[in-house]
């Protein structure tokens, strides 16, 4: 079985508490290739991994992440949430695919400068749909793009030369055989969230996906050796 990027989903959520640093390193030692972040900015402007607009449903406090500073937000959490600094230096030299929910340019062009600063611009890729990508190549000319799609129908031409991606990010449910042979006629990677059954994961390996992002990475990783 040919072998993909196993890319860890939050990090390791059926161990850990998702988007936490625990999560990503317990990911990591099960075997990950890169793990997948959420960023948002709180209101001073720090990127911390959250996926969701408010802190309920993972730190039981209802409060939009975006009117709460970075100080309140580690108060509320008991230091819970990291920023994506802490992420990046807990994560060593593996690699970082950071998904902008929800992100506009002013947040993008932040969290690119982040990242920048923080030396990290070779081990991360950014993945989201068009608009948040085309913030992301704005900010970065260099940067790599997963860009996400969640429709059969194929990206325009005018918007894949904007964005330059070097991957197409589906849903799994999308992937077949015909789409992967599109992909990579067409010049690019295919990667493919987010599968959590070894059935969905074995399909996926057979049909020639180049990256698999799951909740399961143990499963993802124990199948790639078989």
């Amino acid at each position: 079985m040919r072998t993909v990027t196993a890319v860890a989903h939050r990090g390791d959520p059926y161990r850990v508490r998702e988007n936490t640093i625990d999560s990503l390193r317990s990911a990591l030692r099960q075997g990950a290739d890169a793990v997948e972040i959420d960023v948002r900015l709180t209101r001073d402007g720090v990127p911390v991994l959250l996926h969701d607009e408010t802190l309920k449903r993972l730190w039981e406090q209802d409060r939009p992440l975006r009117s709460l500073s970075w100080d309140e937000v580690r108060g509320l959490t008991d230091g819970g949430v990291p920023t994506l600094v802490d992420a990046l230096a807990a994560t060593g030299e593996s690699r970082v695919m950071l998904d902008l929910p929800g992100a506009g340019p002013r947040a993008v062009r932040r969290i690119v400068d982040v990242i920048r600063e923080y030396g990290a611009e070779e081990r991360v890729y950014y993945c989201a749909g068009a608009p948040a990508m085309l913030a992301v190549r704005a900010a970065d000319p260099a940067a790599e793009i997963a860009l996400t799609w969640t429709t059969l129908a194929p990206p325009r031409p005018a918007l894949l030369d904007a964005v330059r991606p070097r991957w197409l990010n589906y849903r799994f449910s999308l992937v077949d055989r015909e789409l992967t042979a599109r992909v990579h006629r067409e010049g690019y990677l295919l990667s493919a969230w987010t599968p959590d059954t070894r059935r969905s994961m074995r399909r996926l390996l057979d049909m020639g996906v180049d990256a698999i992002t799951t909740n399961r990475i143990d499963a993802l990783c124990a199948l790639r050796k078989d």
